[in-house]
């Protein structure tokens, strides 16, 4: 998607998200090894890579393997509002995620600095362009980073038909299980748009549906210091971070994340995965 054409959609979608983007409900997740409740937080407004892989003690249990037929996907209650926020260790956890990669231009800067600073991430990769970087994705899955589903082509899935949603998540689970190693148990919705249909068919695929609790709004380019100060000040336990490896520039989130991920490790926040049991 081109960059300008992405950026109109997101502005006229903006105000929209902001009703479509709702609080998180209480589910059973696991942060670590521990599962605990997850809290609701108010709505926020915003928008919204093949290598042989190797073992990793990092890596989710797989769901399915080469050449046995696909185990059957853990049962996941239907939700009504995505999840916002992560249940803490301690309190003072925070989550990164990264939207519309893997890009090649970006993403192995970002995962440069994690790897740097021992952090892993999550990223809800956009099918399209997971297809073209595989082994961006078997990169996240060497090293822990958690890979969601964002899509096949970053629709606005309120004005799809639910059959076309479907063949937007299952494809874009199917290149995932491909290049990183198993199906994704998480997804976001592009634009954070929801609707009934999304919810119930990730549900029905295993997918947990996570938001965001702050948005870095990195998509608009309003600048490398804009978006540290966003993340900076909005850092508090349990938060979840909307930024971007794709899309248009991120040149700018990656030299924020620079500046911003050691300020956060210094102020004691612990930047983990939310993991769930998959069995």
């Amino acid at each position: 998607m081109q960059k300008d054409q992405l950026l109109t959609r997101r502005r006229m979608l903006l105000a929209g998200a902001a009703f479509l983007g709702a609080a998180g409900a209480a589910g059973l997740l696991a942060s670590g090894t521990d599962e605990e409740s997850v809290p609701t937080a108010p709505p926020v407004a915003g928008p919204q890579a093949r290598a042989a892989l190797k073992s990793s003690a990092y890596r989710l249990q797989p769901l399915t393997g080469d050449g046995p037929p696909r185990a059957r996907p853990r049962e996941v209650a239907v939700r009504r509002e995505p999840i916002l926020e992560m249940p803490g260790h301690g309190g003072r956890i925070m989550v990164l995620t990264f939207d519309d990669g893997p890009d090649p231009r970006y993403t192995p800067s970002i995962l440069d600095t994690l790897d740097e600073y021992g952090v892993r991430a999550m990223f809800f990769v956009c099918g399209e362009m997971a297809a073209n970087n595989r082994e961006l994705l078997a990169r996240m899955a060497d090293v822990g980073h958690v890979v969601g589903n964002h899509t096949w082509t970053h629709p606005l899935l309120t004005q799809l038909r639910r059959s076309e949603i479907r063949s937007e998540m299952v494809r874009t689970s199917d290149v995932i299980e491909d290049a990183y190693g198993e199906r994704p148990l998480w997804f976001r919705a592009p634009y954070g748009a929801w609707n009934r249909a999304a919810f119930q068919l990730g549900a029905e695929m295993g997918m947990e549906p996570l938001a965001w609790t702050v948005d870095s709004l990195d998509w608009t380019t309003p600048g490398t210091r804009t978006i540290v100060d966003r993340i900076e000040g909005g850092a508090a336990p349990g938060v979840v971070v909307l930024s971007h490896d794709a899309g248009g520039d991120r040149s700018q989130s990656v030299r924020a994340l620079r500046q911003y991920l050691p300020y956060l490790l210094d102020s004691g926040y612990h930047i983990t995965v939310p993991r769930r049991r998959t069995t």
